[in-house]
């Protein structure tokens, strides 16, 4: 089964700091992994400065507007899972881009809200389920689903 997943989970660094986060329950599984990180995907670089979503809009906390970008990324990842027929994808928790279901609140303080990142409401508004990292239990079992 092909699975878009959050690169940096894979060990990529494309985190916004220039790291990665790489997830030993995310390693395990045996998916065919199509990965992608949305931000570097909609221009921004490695490193770059923290972004959350504020009012709507995704703002570095220098107060640049990035949702054009963060949009651009959404978009692509969008392109992926129609052009690989993904039906689900395993994306970095509280990312203003990848989160799901709870999000920093906008104004850079660690606190956090309910919400989904931009590319998490693409992908869910085109019917693929998403998961975090935080989801994946050593018992989640991959071997039954077709490839």
């Amino acid at each position: 089964m092909k699975v878009l997943v959050s690169a940096c989970l894979l060990g990529m660094p494309c985190r916004y700091d220039g790291k990665s986060k790489a997830h030993p329950g995310v390693l395990r599984l045996e998916y065919d992994w199509v990965p992608v990180c949305p931000e570097v995907a909609g221009g921004l670089s490695t490193p770059r400065p923290p972004a959350e979503i504020r009012q709507g809009m995704v703002m570095t906390e220098a107060g640049v507007d990035v949702t054009r970008q963060f949009m651009l990324g959404a978009q692509e990842a969008l392109r992926l899972v129609s052009l690989y027929d993904i039906k689900r994808a395993i994306l970095k928790a509280r990312s203003p881009s990848c989160g799901v279901g709870e999000i920093y609140d906008g104004t850079f303080s660690r606190r956090l809200i309910k919400g989904d990142g931009v590319t998490t409401a693409v992908l869910k508004q085109a019917g693929i389920e998403v998961l975090t990292e935080e989801d994946i239990s050593g018992d989640l079992d991959c071997s039954s689903e077709s490839s």
